[in-house]
């Protein structure tokens, strides 16, 4: 039997932030942006909210019907520029330059934690902008509910989709056993990893179209 998927909405937020905050409490990126303990626990869940809002401006949310997973993916359009163009990575890689995201995102979630500011910038600096793509921001199964392949699922439904459209799909991978799952989803590591300071490792990952099969004819 398949996994029931619907689009989250506004009213979903309440429950798909308590889901990011239980995912990646102790996500080795969350853990390097908010290195104390207990100022994370206090903190944390305004980080997911704040991605939960982009998500719903930039692209969408899915959720499983069970409200065990959900993905956070935007819808990146290519830069005027094309290949060459460079932005101020201030937009999670949309190629606008007419406001700070990171910045602004530091003053809503931490205003004295310059990490918030300092992941943004970085991953925006390493994603690419030459070709519309949907972008897999995040994804979270609840802790309890992990091996079932829930997270399998939600991508799968959407890269079914770019298949179809001919669309691209990017993601940084935060972990190997996730570098290694998108791997086997058709994502292809980008040839330079991210290492945060004195932080874990990302691994920027791209992943072309496949050509959607022919019936074959009888």
């Amino acid at each position: 039997m398949g996994v029931a998927i619907r689009r989250a909405g506004e009213g979903d937020r309440e429950e798909v932030v308590r889901l990011l905050d239980a995912a990646f409490m102790r996500d080795p990126v969350s853990s390097w942006v908010f290195p104390g303990e207990e100022h994370r626990l206090r903190t944390h869940a305004a980080l997911m909210s704040a991605f939960f809002d982009l998500a719903l401006s930039e692209g969408y949310v899915d959720v499983t019907e069970d409200g065990a997973a959900a993905a956070l993916w935007w819808s990146v359009p290519a830069s005027e520029g094309g290949e060459g163009d460079e932005s101020d990575g201030g937009d999670g890689g949309d190629g606008g330059n007419e406001e700070d995201g990171p910045a602004l995102l530091r003053q809503a979630v931490d205003p004295g934690n310059e990490r918030v500011e300092m992941i943004g910038r970085l991953t925006d600096a390493i994603h690419p902008t030459d070709r519309a793509h949907e972008y897999l921001h995040l994804i979270a199964v609840h802790p309890d509910r992990q091996g079932e392949g829930l997270g399998t699922a939600l991508v799968t439904a959407v890269l079914e989709r770019c298949d179809r459209e001919g669309l691209h799909a990017y993601l940084e991978a935060s972990n190997v056993r996730s570098r290694d799952l998108y791997a086997r989803l058709g994502f292809d590591f980008m040839g330079t990893a991210l290492d945060l300071p004195d932080g874990p490792r990302m691994w920027p990952m791209w992943r072309e179209p496949r050509a959607a099969r022919q019936p074959v004819a009888s």
